[in-house]
């Protein structure tokens, strides 16, 4: 196995999360990314407007490394260490290429018949987009938190109202690869 190049088992990934949750713990931090979404509107000026944006966001800034660490890290990794494809199961590519006409299952991270530059002229695909986009902010904004704060961080806390949004946060995902993908794309 190439350290670098390879996927890390679970049985490694795994571990590395929850030392990570620990140390966070310990010194009494949460993670969470959508969070930072808050930060940077005070850090612009958005309190001058709104009381939720008046807080200490300078507390926030170890939580802003991270996630320029998220975004640096994921560009090296695709740009140097992959070949930007995605192994998914070949019936699933398979259907979601006859099924949807998205041939590009496989082959790439994200579609490019919906994220290619000369579709983003497409208004269907430009309104999936933005309607999906909008949906994703609200929701996580209306949760408390994204998938990773709530599943990671406020699952390791054992927090009650973590566990019901990763629940919703699963079922959400249920209807929509099952109800509304199939609506949406047929």
């Amino acid at each position: 196995m190439n350290l670098l190049y390879d996927p890390w088992p679970w049985y490694v990934a795994g571990p590395l999360i929850a030392l990570t949750m620990f140390i966070l713990l310990y010194v009494g931090k949460q993670f969470g990314m959508s969070s930072n979404l808050r930060t940077m509107c005070s850090i612009g000026g958005a309190g001058k407007y709104s009381d939720f944006f008046k807080f200490d966001w300078r507390a926030q800034r170890w939580n802003l490394v991270v996630v320029v660490g998220a975004v640096i890290g994921g560009f090296i990794a695709s740009q140097f260490m992959s070949d930007n494809t995605v192994k998914i199961n070949p019936e699933v590519a398979q259907q979601l290429s006859t099924d949807y006409g998205i041939e590009s299952a496989g082959e790439a991270y994200l579609p490019t018949e919906l994220f290619a530059s000369e579709h983003l002229t497409d208004p269907f695909v430009l309104a999936i987009l933005i309607i999906g986009g909008f949906m994703v902010g609200f929701g996580a904004r209306y949760a408390g938190g994204c998938t990773s704060g709530h599943a990671i961080s406020g699952l390791s806390n054992l927090q009650l109202p973590s566990l019901i949004a990763v629940i919703g946060f699963f079922i959400g995902g249920l209807v929509m690869i099952h109800l509304l993908f199939p609506l949406i794309f047929s």
